[in-house]
C-alpha cells in the first residue's frame, strides 16, 4: 500500500496503480465531480494519472488557478478541433495553443483569413464538441513515432516542436474523438467539463514570436464551468472597456502620451492635482510611521551598477550615457542609491530599524509592443522604502509595514489579498537565514490573521517576499504592494551596524512599495473610480454653474474645498442634468440647485437647469457637510 498525504496534512493508504480520480472518489463523490486536475508532489497532473509511489496530493477545482488552467487548456484543444472540422479544405496547420491568464489562444496557419463572423461558427462547433462529451486520452510515443504521426498529418509546426525537444523529453499526445494534438497536458477528463465558452478576438502572431517567421492567426477565447460565471466575466470586460484609463485620462484631461516620447507619460494640470495629492498623502502617512525621506541621483556611474549586479543582469532594461568619457546609467531602481545613503555613516543597533523612503523617478526600457497607457511605461516614480534592521526585528517590522499598507488601501476603498513567495532553487544565503526571513514574513501574516497564498519557490534569489494584490470595484486584481527581504545587496555593498556586543553585523534589509508606482496607481484609480474620484483626490472638488452673471457675487463656498471652478455655461440653459453631460464628463454629482429662494437638494436627473439657477456639483455626496454656501 502507498501513502497519500493530503493538503490538510492527513494521509490515506491506497493500492499502487489507483488513478487519482478513483482515489478522490474514495474521499468524496461531490469533490470528485468538481475535480478538474490534481497536484501531485507539486506537479499538476490529469485525474487519470496513476498513483505509483508515496506522494502529496491536492485536488484542483475551478477555484484553483491550476484547475482553471487545465480547463482552459482543454478549451484550446476543443477550438483547434472545431477549426479542423470546419476548415479541413483550407490546409489547416496547428502551432501552439496554451491556456493563459483568464483564457486561452491557439495559433493557426491556414489558407482562409478568419473574420469575426467566423468566430461565431467556430464557437457553435465548439459547443457541439462539448455536448459530445469526448474523453481526453493521453498516450506517450517515441520521438520517431511522434514525428511520423505528425508528418503524415501534415502538421509541420508540431514536427518542428518535437525536433526541438530535449533528447530525454517525454513526448505525449492527447486525443478526443478524431482529434489528436501534441501536448504535455494536463487536461480535464472530457470535453463536457467545459460548460461555457466565448471566442473573443483574432490577432496576428509571428511563429515563435520572431518577426522573420510566418504570421499566424491567433484566436483568443475564454472558458468557464458555468454560464453565469462567463456572463459575469464578460460584463466585467464591458465595464473595464468603459473605464479604460487611456480613454478617461484623455476625456478628463489627466495625462497624454505622444509619439515624441513613447512610453513617457505627460501629466496635465488635472493629473498633477491627483499626483500631488497622492504624494502628499504618502508623505503624511510615512511620517507617522517613522520614515525619513531621501532623494538619490537619477544618473550614477557604471561601477555602482556593477556592484549592485544590474550591469550584468539587468542591462537590457537600462538606458545609458557617457560623462567625461566614463559610462553612466540612468537608474532603473532606487535601491543602490539607498545603499550608499545608509553606508555614508556608521550605524548602531540602537538606530535600527532605520526606515528610508524615496519617491524616485526610474527609467526601464520596455519593448514598444508592451507599452500600455500608464500601466506599462518607460519612466515612473516608485514609492520605494528600504528598511534596515536586525534579524530579531523582522516580524515586528513586517507587521508595521502591513499596518501601513492596510491603512493606505482602505483609504482608497481597495480590498486586497497577500501571496507569500518562498525560496527558489537557485538562491543565495544560508538555510538558517532563509528560514529566519521566511518565518518572519509567514508569522507576520499569520499573527494578524491575514489570509494568504503560498507560492513555493517563487521568491527572488536574494530573499522571500509578500505581494499584495488589490481588488478593484469590478473585481479585477492588481499586484501593487510588495514587501521583499533582501540578503544580497547588504552583502554586495558591505553594509554593517555595530551590535550590542561591539562587533560589526550585517543588517537585514526590506524593500517595500505601497503604490508600486505613482503612474500605474493613478491608472488603477481612474479605472476603479471610473473617473469619479473621491473629493479629496478630485481635480475639481466643487463645480458651481451659475446660469447668469448676476449670481457670481452671491456665491460663497466653505473653505473645506480647495479646488473650485465657477463658470457660466450658456449651453446649460433649459437642459436637463442628463443632457448637460455633467456626470458623464466629470464623473461627479449635482447635489443641489438654488432656484429663487428655494433650495432643491439631490435634484432628479431629469430636473431642468433654468435661467437664474445655481447648481453645485461635487465629486461625491460625502464631500458636502452643509449647504450654507447657498443660503
Amino acid at each position: 500500500m502507498l501513502k497519500v498525504t493530503l493538503k490538510d496534512g492527513t494521509s490515506r493508504e491506497v493500492e499502487q496503480g489507483t488513478t487519482v480520480l478513483d482515489f478522490v472518489k474514495g474521499l468524496s463523490n461531490s469533490l470528485a465531480k468538481k475535480a478538474l486536475a490534481a497536484k501531485m508532489d507539486d506537479k499538476t497532473v490529469d485525474l487519470t494519472t496513476k498513483i505509483e509511489k508515496d506522494c502529496q496530493l491536492a485536488v484542483l477545482t475551478f477555484e484553483d488557478a491550476d484547475g482553471r488552467w487545465a480547463l482552459r487548456h482543454t478549451a484550446s484543444h476543443i477550438m483547434a478541433q472545431a477549426v479542423k472540422r470546419l476548415y479541413k479544405d483550407h490546409h489547416v496547420q496547428l502551432a501552439i495553443g496554451p491556456a493563459i491568464e483568464n483564457g486561452f489562444y491557439y495559433d493557426i496557419d491556414m489558407d482562409k483569413q478568419l473574420t469575426e463572423e467566423d468566430l461565431k461558427d467556430i464557437e457553435k462547433e465548439m459547443n457541439k464538441i462539448v455536448k459530445e462529451n469526448l474523453p481526453l486520452e493521453r498516450k506517450e510515443l517515441s520521438r520517431e513515432d511522434a514525428l511520423k504521426f505528425f508528418q503524415e498529418q501534415g502538421e509541420g509546426y508540431k514536427v518542428e516542436l518535437i525536433n526541438d525537444l530535449p533528447k530525454d523529453a517525454i513526448i505525449s499526445l492527447y486525443s478526443q474523438g478524431e482529434f489528436t494534438d501534441l501536448c504535455a497536458g494536463p487536461h480535464v477528463l472530457s470535453t463536457g467539463k467545459v460548460k461555457a465558452i466565448k471566442l473573443q478576438s483574432i490577432a496576428g502572431a509571428y511563429w515563435r514570436g520572431d518577426e522573420h517567421n510566418k504570421m499566424l492567426q491567433r484566436i483568443y477565447g475564454t472558458a468557464f464551468e458555468k454560464k453565469s460565471d462567463l456572463d459575469d466575466y464578460l460584463h466585467m470586460l464591458e465595464e473595464a472597456a468603459k473605464r479604460d484609463h487611456r480613454k478617461l485620462g484623455k476625456e478628463l484631461d489627466i495625462f497624454s502620451l505622444h509619439e515624441e516620447g513613447p512610453g513617457f507619460p505627460f501629466f496635465h494640470p488635472n493629473g498633477m492635482v491627483i499626483r500631488n495629492e497622492l504624494i502628499n498623502y504618502w508623505r503624511e502617512v510615512h511620517r507617522r510611521y517613522g520614515y525619513q525621506e531621501i532623494q538619490t541621483p537619477m544618473i550614477m556611474n557604471r561601477q555602482l551598477w556593477e556592484t549592485s549586479g544590474h550591469w550584468d543582469h539587468y542591462k537590457e532594461n537600462m538606458y545609458f550615457t557617457k560623462i567625461d568619457g566614463e559610462d553612466y546609467a540612468i537608474k532603473p531602481m532606487n535601491c543602490p542609491g539607498g545603499m550608499l545613503v545608509y553606508k555614508s555613516q556608521p550605524h548602531s543597533y540602537r538606530e535600527l530599524p532605520l526606515r528610508m523612503g524615496e519617491l524616485g523617478l526610474v527609467h526601464r526600457h520596455e519593448l514598444s509592443g508592451a507599452l500600455h497607457g500608464l500601466f506599462r511605461v518607460r519612466n515612473f516614480t516608485q514609492d520605494d522604502a528600504h528598511i534596515f534592521m536586525m534579524p530579531s526585528q523582522i516580524e515586528e517590522e513586517i507587521q508595521k509595514v502591513i499596518d501601513l499598507f492596510d491603512e493606505v488601501y482602505k483609504t482608497f476603498g481597495l480590498e486586497y489579498h497577500a501571496e507569500l513567495s518562498t525560496r527558489p532553487e537557485n538562491s543565495m544565503g544560508s538555510d538558517e537565514v532563509w528560514e529566519t526571513a521566511t518565518n518572519g514574513l509567514r508569522n507576520a501574516l499569520e499573527h494578524r490573521g491575514l489570509k494568504y497564498v503560498v507560492n513555493e519557490g517563487d521568491g527572488a534569489f536574494y530573499g522571500p517576499k509578500i505581494d499584495f494584490h488589490l481588488r478593484d470595484s469590478i473585481g479585477r486584481t492588481w499586484q501593487c504592494g510588495t514587501i521583499q527581504l533582501d540578503m544580497l545587496l547588504p552583502e554586495k555593498f558591505d553594509l554593517t551596524y555595530v551590535g550590542e556586543d561591539g562587533q560589526k553585523h550585517r543588517p537585514v534589509m526590506v524593500h517595500r512599495v505601497v503604490y508600486g508606482s505613482i503612474e500605474r496607481f493613478i491608472g488603477i484609480l481612474i479605472e476603479n473610480y471610473a473617473g469619479a474620484f473621491p473629493v479629496w483626490l478630485a481635480p475639481v472638488q466643487v463645480k458651481i454653474l451659475p446660469i447668469t452673471d448676476k449670481h457670481m457675487d452671491y456665491i460663497e463656498l466653505s473653505p473645506e474645498f480647495s479646488i473650485v471652478e465657477i463658470t457660466v455655461p450658456r449651453s446649460f440653459q433649459n437642459k436637463t442634468l442628463v443632457e448637460s453631460n455633467i456626470r458623464a464628463k466629470y464623473g461627479i454629482n449635482v447635489v443641489a440647485i438654488k432656484r429663487d429662494e428655494n433650495l432643491i437638494v439631490s435634484p432628479q436627473p431629469t430636473e431642468h437647469l433654468l435661467k437664474g439657477d445655481i447648481a453645485v456639483v461635487v465629486g461625491s455626496n460625502e464631500g458636502i457637510n452643509s449647504l450654507e454656501a447657498l443660503e
